[in-house]
């Protein structure tokens, strides 16, 4: 399948379904992929179907049956939560791929906009922020800071500054 194959796919996929501040679910998912148009067609068809596995009935031998390129489908599956399995050990299984990795740094980077975030309840605000950062300091670790940088510039520019902040504090000082 091609990239334009995969959206409208995607697009099917998801539809009726609805994100957690009610927007078309397709809108979260190609907000994804956009992210991740800098690395390639493959990682934008992994950032449209990220939560095809999770969210709907598709499974990853279904995905690949309809041509859905393996290194796509392997993406998928590392970013896909597993039933009992906590969030956190998650992003530590996530980080073994650098595919996944910046798939999920993208989602995160989505998930955690500002515009999206002013929209939900308080509480759920706050606990959500501290779940994304803290995933963050995961991912981030993880991955080139020119990789995030492309990718946040895109999809949450408003992660620059704290990207910056982390990446100003890793430098080695040098003695005076």
């Amino acid at each position: 399948m091609n990239l334009a194959e995969v959206d409208a796919f995607a697009f099917a996929a998801h539809a009726g379904q609805s994100d957690k501040i009610g927007v078309p679910y397709i809108e979260h998912v190609r907000a994804v992929a956009a992210g991740l148009a800098p690395f390639g067609d493959e990682l934008v068809m992994a950032g449209l179907l990220h939560d095809i596995i999770e969210d709907t009935d598709w499974t990853a031998a279904q995905l690949l049956a309809l041509g859905i390129p393996l290194r796509v489908v392997g993406a998928v599956k590392d970013v896909t939560n597993q039933p009992g399995v906590p969030y956190e050990e998650k992003i530590h299984r996530i980080i073994r791929s650098s595919d996944a990795t910046l798939v999920k740094i993208a989602d995160n980077a989505h998930n955690s906009h500002p515009d999206r975030a002013a929209q939900l309840p308080e509480k759920k605000r706050a606990r959500l922020a501290a779940k994304y950062r803290a995933a963050r300091d995961v991912l981030w670790a993880a991955a080139d800071g020119r990789d995030i940088e492309a990718i946040i510039s895109i999809v949450n520019p408003s992660l620059l500054a704290e990207l910056r902040e982390r990446t100003a504090t890793d430098q080695p000082r040098t003695p005076s």
